[in-house]
């Protein structure tokens, strides 16, 4: 091999491996640029974030919220009318769930004087096995006089309803709407909370909820503050309230939720302070006489239940009103002030 020739040859094996390099960088270079060339590329995708209210949106009911309110208001018109022409029968029991624990059982009968009061007369002896709580006649008239049809033509001007969905309970198909006062109230006590409407007989079938006014508490001595209330077909003609019940608690430490018979300082009803004392000579022995004796509030929080079963609905009679008051009979119910 002659000189130029091996000197050529050599240059040549020093420039493969650069050329070798300079292809490869090319051969990953190229889609890039080729990509480049294309144009503006498509932005990236967008992640939406689906945010759940707590207010329920169900859409519009099948048909105008303003004829479902008018004509459910009409019934209750003609059920409170109804009945106030009925009379029956009142089971009131109050429960200490707690071990151990005890219950106030009370029966009354509930009827319409020619003057137009309602009335309750007391049937047989109230039997209490309460062990902490107590529970009077008077509270019974309290909780008889609980109103039963807030919702009257007269009254649904003072509401905001507010459509929830249209949903099955039990056996009937219903219509749910939230219902809140526009305003509250210093004469009455007002509704608050939510009820289901039947869709073929646009009557109310169940509530839940509180009775509220401007005065402080919901108008009663005892700590019941929401109610549930189920209405029963009577005569396959009148949807009637035939059972409430509530739930609560009995916090020895809170002056605002003493029930009766409890003697506190300082006890209040509707901001106000209670100026009658109670005896507590029924209580349970257990009963805890010096406030050092007692446990810690957290410990001492009893839970109570109230149901109100109402039955044997008849048409009144004048054989159903007493010929004169007795030591039974209450003082006239009126569901509309506050106490």
């Amino acid at each position: 091999m002659t000189l130029p020739t091996l000197t050529r040859t050599l240059q040549l094996r020093r420039i493969a491996p650069f050329s070798a390099a300079l292809l490869c960088a090319l051969v990953v270079l190229c889609p890039v640029l080729r990509a480049q060339d294309a144009g503006p590329q498509a932005p990236p995708p967008t992640y939406k974030v689906n945010r759940i209210s707590g207010t329920p949106n169900p859409g519009p009911p099948p048909i105008p919220q303003e004829e479902i309110v008018a004509k459910f208001a009409a019934n209750e018109d003609a059920l409170k009318k109804a009945f106030d022409t009925f009379t029956f029968t009142q089971n009131i029991r109050m429960q200490e769930l707690t071990d151990p624990g005890g219950d106030f059982n009370v029966q009354g009968q509930i009827y319409t004087k020619p003057d137009g009061g309602r009335y309750v007369r007391v049937v047989g002896q109230p039997a209490s096995t309460l062990k902490v709580t107590h529970f009077s006649l008077e509270d019974v008239r309290q909780i008889a006089s609980i109103p039963l049809f807030p919702l009257t033509s007269d009254e649904v001007a003072q509401y905001n309803f507010k459509y929830a969905g249209h949903v099955q309970l039990d056996q009937l198909n219903t219509y749910v709407f939230q219902v809140k006062p526009k305003l509250l109230s210093r004469k009455k006590r007002l509704f608050e909370g939510v009820i289901w409407v039947d869709d073929q007989d646009f009557a109310i079938v169940k509530s839940y909820g509180k009775f509220v006014s401007e005065f402080a508490g919901n108008g009663l001595s005892l700590p019941f503050t929401m109610f549930e209330s189920y209405r029963e077909n009577i005569d396959n003609k009148y949807w009637f309230p035939t059972y409430i019940r509530s739930d609560d608690f009995y916090k020895p430490d809170d002056n605002k939720n003493q029930p009766p018979g409890i003697p506190t300082k300082g006890r209040q009803r509707n901001g106000k302070p209670v100026q009658e004392q109670h005896d507590d000579t029924n209580l349970d022995d257990k009963t805890p006489k010096n406030p050092e004796d007692a446990p810690d509030a957290e410990d001492t929080s009893i839970p109570l239940r109230l149901v109100i079963r109402s039955s044997a609905f008849k048409v009144q009679t004048p054989a159903d009103v007493p010929a004169q008051a007795d030591s039974s009979e209450s003082a006239p119910l009126n569901p509309s002030a506050p106490k």
